[in-house]
C-alpha cells in the first residue's frame, strides 16, 4: 500500500507559464522526493502600467508518494 500527499506551492517566471511550472517543480524536488505529478490551479500575470506582462505566476498542487 502507498500513500500520496498533496502540497500547494507558488512559482514565478519572467519568461512564461511553462518556465514557472518547471522552476517550481525543480525547487520542490530539492526537498520533496517521489513527485508523481502536479496540477496548475491558477495562472496570474504581473503587468507594467502599459499592460505588458512582466511576470508569470502559477499556483501548483504537487502530488508525491510518502515512503
Amino acid at each position: 500500500m502507498s500513500i500520496a500527499k498533496v502540497i500547494e506551492l507558488n512559482a514565478a517566471s519572467k519568461t512564461g507559464v511553462e518556465d514557472a511550472v518547471k522552476s517550481g517543480l525543480k525547487k520542490c524536488a530539492e526537498s520533496v522526493k517521489n513527485i508523481q505529478g502536479a496540477w496548475v490551479n491558477e495562472i496570474k500575470v504581473v503587468t507594467s502600467p502599459d499592460g505588458s506582462v512582466t511576470e508569470w505566476r502559477v499556483n501548483l498542487k504537487v502530488t508525491f508518494v510518502v515512503d
